[in-house]
């Protein structure tokens, strides 16, 4: 068990805390192998980035800027990363989705990330997540080793850096001194088992190499060294054309055929994260290196594992390694490159495969860089560190080794050839001098649940959104009827009293948590509170908000008032959801796990739930179908006057012309707005329109009366549709008949589509099959309101007739 206590110190704060978490060990001390248990085992919603493609690829993870979208260069604090040059940064409705319900972001080999690049992880993550919280609320589990390969950052980029940051370190970024994070490291060291070695290691890691240790270790150092054939050792030198030449010269040695075998590259998987070479060249005879694990049950090789070429075919390579008495029949390997998606059954965060890299898992390895050593373990190794240039160079050479016997210097080694931050010294340090224990655990696992039990309990998000659309409505009353103040003043009202009694409430838990020595979900006063809290905040959310909510109905003609309205709304609504979400899933108790599924569960609602039908003010009048047709004319005699729309009239007038039915323009004065100049300018066509629309509803006014009375009485009152019908069927179109009886076209085709259902005009008679087909597919893929929000959403060339049929139609059809 003391063995896995820091393992099992760093799975308890990863799973059951929202800290964010360094977890650094030396070379060899289980930190992938922790990865990869947290990805198979770990039940919070995690995303896996890593700097480099090929540190993505071997933690199945993407690449930090191709996740975030995040430029190259340096990212200042001011940047404003929303208003981008020269690099993408929309993301896609699913990518929001992940950010919005991960509950878990890794980030492995952090110590190659700079401080600049984990800033602007935490900008997009508060984009999306919660501005004021520190990488937006996201528990951040970073993993790696400082003494291992650094930042690179050009000359260039650190002078616009350095008056922003101490160092480059992810360590020294303004994110991570805000986050809190507790430093585990691990300390059973798997690779090595000599004490004398992982000591010398040590003094190594720590810059303190004593003269005892540089003895000892340069007893390794052999003049001229020159390894016996199939010994499997390995040479790591500090420069990649140095491996590169010494391994082309060494297989141009051997006298045997050249294999090339080319790599099969599917899907999206870029260059710069090939995990092998795209074309190999392999002799027999050729040392080669492992460059993956063995994905067969049998686990004959390992990534590093050292051996001889013995037998080459088209499909496979024969490899045999020092101290087996076995063969390796050597098949291709496929490396995938995964995109996080979400599930469209479970909206789990999914790995999808995006792209495969598959070529023969082996790498000619007479010789190789010490960048590309990392994580690797080596029986057998030459270490050329004379030109060790980077901090952690030297010693990530030497800890790739398993044993000082194995292990050969090309030259001594010296303290001044040990390259290391002191910055990092510092780090390391104080992050020994406070490693968290069972007490902080225990700590910080409480204040876990009670954020969680905050979330739910927390109304702050609602005013925002709230007092939006009262300002909105206070900047525009003259364009928006409906009922739109007293309904937000009231969910106005009611969040402020949440927040109070929440503040409270959250408060009174907190102090009750003070008294409680284990997990909140096993104490029973806690337990009893929260249900009570449930009870009361769901009734006082349905009738403070949900009531309010369905009252709510309005109609603009300002289209971006409109739209504006309607996206705080739906924010509004959404909330509104979540929370009723959350009261209804948790009326028995709390758990975290249930919390965390409920939250996670609660992003999805907007998308799982069809949109409500938002009532409008438009369907509060009898005369719907008026309020279109004098719509449409209105934007006819705008864009034929240049004027702007409510220059005809208001959206006022226009609800009150509909209530009203003038006749004469004396009665269409006295509707609001109408004034002398508006109805001697436009006057004539709306009366025509308003006429038009009572004869062919069959609405009798005062007005009608008035001039019946001067008619023939005994004169017939020709049916005015039979006559539509009767021009129609003489041969006469829908524009000769309106011109011939001097009424407008929308009635004419309202009166022919009052003979549909008796079969004697067909849909194809009023609009073209072309016309008919196109919106029988688009609109029930469009969400709408009612036929003036459907118009609105398609194109200007489909009539209001024609969409009103073609809607019935599909109706009668489902």
């Amino acid at each position: 068990m003391a063995v896995n206590k820091d393992l099992d110190l760093a799975w308890e704060f990863v799973n059951n805390t929202n800290r964010s978490l360094f977890l650094t060990g030396k070379a060899g001390t289980g930190k992938t192998t922790f990865l990869h248990r947290l990805k198979k085992d770990s039940l919070k919603r995690l995303v896996v980035v890593a700097p480099t493609g090929v540190a993505a690829i071997n933690a199945k993870g993407v690449t930090i800027h191709s996740f975030f979208q995040l430029p190259f260069g340096p990212i200042l604090p001011d940047a404003d990363l929303n208003n981008p040059s020269g690099f993408n940064r929309r993301f896609n409705k699913t990518k929001i989705n992940i950010i919005k319900s991960m509950d878990l972001l890794v980030i492995d080999e952090i110590s190659m990330v700079r401080a600049d690049l984990l800033d602007g992880i935490d900008k997009t993550l508060r984009r999306f997540r919660n501005r004021n919280k520190v990488f937006g609320g996201v528990q951040v589990l970073m993993i790696g080793d400082l003494q291992q390969l650094s930042p690179v950052i050009r000359e260039t980029d650190w002078q616009l850096l350095r008056p922003h940051y101490s160092n480059g370190f992810f360590f020294s970024s303004h994110a991570y001194h805000q986050c809190d994070a507790v430093t585990i490291e691990l300390k059973h060291i798997y690779r090595q088992e000599n004490p004398t070695f992982i000591q010398i290691l040590n003094e190594i890691r720590n810059n303190q190499l004593s003269t005892s240790g540089a003895e000892e270790l340069n007893k390794r150092y052999i003049a001229d060294f020159t390894p016996e054939p199939n010994s499997g050792y390995i040479s790591l030198t500090t420069h990649n054309n140095k491996a590169e030449a010494t391994n082309t010269l060494e297989l141009d040695k051997l006298e045997t055929k050249v294999f090339s075998y080319n790599a099969i590259v599917e899907g999206k998987f870029p260059e710069f994260s090939f995990p092998n070479s795209e074309s190999l060249k392999l002799k027999v005879g050729a040392q080669v290196m492992f460059i993956k694990n063995d994905s067969s049950q049998d686990k004959r090789y390992f990534n590093g594992k050292i051996g001889k070429i013995i037998e080459l075919t088209k499909d496979e390579v024969k490899v045999q390694c020092p101290d087996d008495d076995f063969t390796i029949v050597t098949k291709a390997e496929t490396w995938e490159n995964i995109n996080y998606s979400v599930d469209k059954e479970s909206n789990d965060i999914t790995e999808e495969k995006i792209g495969a890299f598959t070529q023969i898992p082996l790498r000619l390895a007479w010789s190789i860089t010490i960048h590309k050593s990392q994580g690797l373990t080596f029986e057998r190794a030459i270490i050329d560190a004379g030109s060790a240039f980077a901090h952690g160079q030297t010693y990530v050479a030497l800890s790739r080794c398993k044993s000082l016997e194995g292990l050969v210097l090309k030259s001594k080694i010296s303290s001044n050839q040990i390259i290391t931050d002191n910055h990092v010294i510092t780090f390391n340090k104080n992050a020994e001098e406070n490693e968290p224990d069972q007490f902080v655990l225990e700590r910080s696992q409480k204040l876990f649940q009670l954020d969680l039990i905050s979330e739910v309990f927390g109304f702050y998000e609602f005013l925002y959104p709230v007092n939006r659309i009262l300002d909105i409505f206070y900047k525009n009353r003259s364009s928006i009827e409906g009922k739109v103040e007293h309904q937000m003043v009231t969910i106005k009202n009611g969040v402020t009293n949440l927040l109070k009694v929440s503040n409270g409430f959250n408060a009174q838990l907190r102090n009750l948590s003070e008294d409680e020595s284990s997990s909140l979900e096993l104490s029973s006063t806690i337990q009893e509170r929260f249900k009570k809290g449930i009870s009361y905040f769901k009734q006082e959310t349905e009738t403070h908000i949900g009531a309010p909510l369905k009252e709510f109905s309005f109609t603009t003609d300002n289209k971006a008032v409109g739209g504006d309205i309607t996206k705080n709304i739906d924010v509004i609504e959404e909330l509104f959801e979540s929370k009723i979400f959350y009261f209804n899933g948790l009326t028995n108790n709390f758990t975290t796990k249930r919390l965390l599924e409920l939250r996670a569960k609660s992003v999805f609602l907007a998308k799982e739930k069809p949109r409500k039908s938002r009532k409008s003010v438009v369907d509060g009048t009898v005369n719907v179908d008026l309020f279109e047709l004098l719509r449409v004319l209105r934007n006819e005699i705008a864009a034929k006057n240049d004027l702007v729309h409510f220059q005809v009239f208001t959206q006022k007038s226009l609800y009150e012309i509909c209530e009203v039915l003038p006749l004469t323009k004396d009665e269409l004065l006295l509707v609001n707005g109408m004034g002398k100049t508006r109805v001697d300018k436009y006057g004539s066509s709306i009366l025509k329109v308003i006429r038009d629309y009572c004869d062919e509803n069959d609405i009798q006014t005062q007005s009608d009366e008035t001039i019946f009375e001067k008619e023939d009485s005994k004169k017939d009152k020709i049916n005015t549709k039979d006559l539509s019908l009767e021009l129609f069927k003489s041969g006469k179109s829908i524009n000769e008949i309106a011109f011939e009886r001097e009424l407008n076209e929308n009635t004419i085709f309202g009166h022919l589509a009052h003979f549909i259902p008796s079969g004697e005009v067909k849909i194809t008679d009023l609009m073209s099959k072309g016309t008919y087909d196109e919106l029988f597919k688009l609109i029930p893929k469009t969400t709408f309101e009612n036929l003036s929000d459907l118009k609105m959403q398609l194109d200007d060339k489909y009539s209001y007739g024609e969409l009103r049929l073609v809607s019935e139609a599909i109706n009668s059809k489902i």
